[in-house]
């Protein structure tokens, strides 16, 4: 039998977004399938405090599957969508960023006050802040404001 080809990876810019094809991949990322939920949830934390959100996004995405039915599929599945929040928040849209932050802090909260090394009950506070002035500057038509992520 002949073996499958790799799937080919769409090139992306440093925020994840899709290049055209036959672009230079502007993104790196490590193969977090290749590695244990430790090591993913680590290189999340990493990605996530240097602002690489996507990346951040993308290890924790692959954690939430490595933990189907284990018990922090819905903290991994949180942190993921916070990743992908500030990814929102750096490409200027507003209510991704606000939906999205708020959909992992409803996932990581009921794991608090620490999980995993993350202080959660910190990134809920910083977190939920963040999206109530994104929220409001979006209402007010104002535009997106400086956030400072918390440390995870």
């Amino acid at each position: 039998m002949e073996e499958a080809r790799p799937k080919r990876q769409r090139p992306r810019d440093e925020l994840g977004r899709p290049l055209p094809w036959g672009s230079a991949n502007r993104l790196e990322m490590e193969d977090f399938d290749a590695l244990d939920v430790e090591e993913v949830h680590s290189l999340g934390m990493a990605h996530f405090n240097a602002r690489r959100f996507f990346q951040a996004h993308e290890a924790w995405e692959t954690a939430w599957k490595q933990t189907k039915g284990a018990g922090d599929e819905e903290f991994f599945k949180g942190l993921s969508q916070l990743g992908a929040g500030y990814v929102h928040h750096a490409r200027g849209n507003p209510h991704g960023t606000h939906t999205l932050i708020r959909r992992g802090v409803r996932r990581i909260r009921p794991y608090g006050p620490r999980h995993r090394g993350v202080d959660v009950t910190a990134v809920v506070g910083a977190a939920e802040a963040h999206a109530a002035l994104v929220e409001a500057a979006e209402r007010s038509g104002e535009s997106l404001p400086d956030l400072e992520p918390p440390r995870i």
